[in-house]
Parts: structure tokens; C-alpha cells; sequence
């Protein structure tokens, strides 16, 4: 099969970055940046706080779903493990869905709360929001603190 680890039928690590990056290129965040620079600052976030490889290729693939980038036919269909894939959907949020909905499904899934915080840690990064304007700035630093307290989750952390 190609595109998969030798004899597990499982996308390599290198191989979910770059389907990652490919499913992203083009986009970028609220600051104007290239969105694969969240996506690896995510991963590594995932990687300094202990996470194993299924986390961190959820990382990678954390918007995918939800920026519709790839789709749900494609994350079941994946040649990824059923926990990457459960902490995949589980952080993508639905249309209209409660903040709290959300905390919840990531709170039951098995490693999902970790990816999150990296997520929130990244988001939340002082330099990032640095460059949006007040209003926005002010906006998303109290989403991101709301979702942190959602998850149980002390002060951000730096990375």
C-alpha cells in the first residue's frame, strides 16, 4: 500500500506531516501566517508534553475536518489508528455546537484533551495574538481562557 508503514497498513508520521501540510497549503491563520506553521507548532506541543505518535498525528490533522479541508468519508477511511482517528473527531467542532458539547467530547476521548491543550496553547501564544487587532485579540483571549477552564486546564502554558 502506498503511503503506509511498512507491513501496518498505517500512514507514517512523515507521511500524516505531509498530507497535513498538502491538505493546508494555500490557507493561513488570523495573522496572515502560513497554517501549517500552527499545525507543526501544535505537533510539538503534543511532543514536549509527553504525547505519543497517535496524538501527535492528530495534531497534525486537528483542523482538517473542521477548516473542511479533508473530509469525515476520509478521516473513517484513513490509514490511521482508530484512537488518531477518534481524537481527530472529537476535536472538530460541530456547526453551531455549545463550547461546552465540545469540552465534553474531547474531555471522554481518550487523548484528545492534550492535543487540545496544545491547540489552546498555540492560539493563545502572546506573539501570535500580538499581531490582531485589539478587538479580535481581546475576543479570542477570552474564548481560549473559557475553553481552558472548560478542560480543566490550569494557566496557559508556554511552549
Amino acid at each position: 500500500m502506498t503511503g503506509a508503514t511498512e507491513g501496518s497498513g498505517l500512514l507514517t508520521p512523515a507521511e500524516v506531516e505531509d498530507l497535513a501540510r498538502a491538505a493546508h497549503e494555500g490557507q493561513t491563520d488570523k495573522a496572515g501566517r502560513p497554517y501549517a506553521e500552527h499545525l507543526a507548532a501544535v505537533a510539538a506541543g503534543v511532543r514536549a508534553r509527553g504525547g505519543d505518535a497517535e496524538q501527535i498525528a492528530a495534531a497534525w490533522l486537528h483542523d482538517a475536518v473542521e477548516d473542511g479541508v479533508l473530509s469525515r468519508e476520509w478521516l473513517a477511511r484513513a490509514a490511521l489508528t482508530a484512537r488518531t482517528k477518534a481524537v481527530v473527531d472529537a476535536l472538530t467542532k460541530r456547526p453551531g455546537e455549545e463550547p461546552e458539547a465540545y469540552a465534553r467530547r474531547i474531555l471522554v476521548t481518550d487523548g484528545a484533551r492534550l492535543v487540545k491543550e496544545a491547540d489552546l496553547a498555540h492560539n493563545a501564544d502572546p506573539r501570535r495574538l500580538a499581531l490582531l487587532d485589539e478587538p479580535t485579540r481581546a475576543r479570542l483571549t477570552a474564548k481560549y481562557a473559557r475553553m481552558r477552564t472548560l478542560l480543566g486546564l490550569g494557566p496557559r502554558r508556554a511552549d
